[in-house]
């Protein structure tokens, strides 16, 4: 539902799984170790370093986990904002990522108004499925 947001633009993907890709991904898709709050996030930190410098982009645009945090935090290193949109699936409290990503994060989006307590300088942005 972003891609029009992005389309027009430069752009590459980071996936923590392999999975089958749209034919558009094909040669601009990163794929990193999948971290669940272990040390494998460290490995993540020079994943994000590696392919941040490599590809220099202007901006982060993340609507996951899984890579959000680590990449967020390299791109603070490197001055790349971050975009954050909390997922759809989160309606009464906040996801992890999205707790520390509202603190990462430049701008940061959520999907549902009963959010709002939990992000007071978040846009809302209703649902984007």
């Amino acid at each position: 539902m972003l891609r029009p947001a992005y389309a027009n633009f430069d752009h590459f993907y980071v996936l923590n799984e392999r999975v089958a890709i749209a034919p558009d991904m094909v040669g601009r898709t990163y794929f990193i170790r999948h971290s669940e709050r272990d040390l494998l996030f460290v490995v993540n930190l020079w994943e994000a370093w590696r392919i941040l410098r490599r590809e220099r982009p202007d901006l982060i645009l993340s609507t996951g986990a899984g890579p959000a945090v680590p990449f967020a935090i390299v791109g603070r290193l490197l001055s790349i904002p971050s975009i954050f949109v909390e997922s759809l699936a989160r309606v009464t409290t906040p996801s992890l990522a999205g707790r520390l990503m509202y603190r990462l994060a430049m701008r940061f989006f959520y999907q549902w108004e009963s959010l709002a307590p939990y992000f007071a300088k978040a846009i809302h942005g209703g649902p984007i499925a």
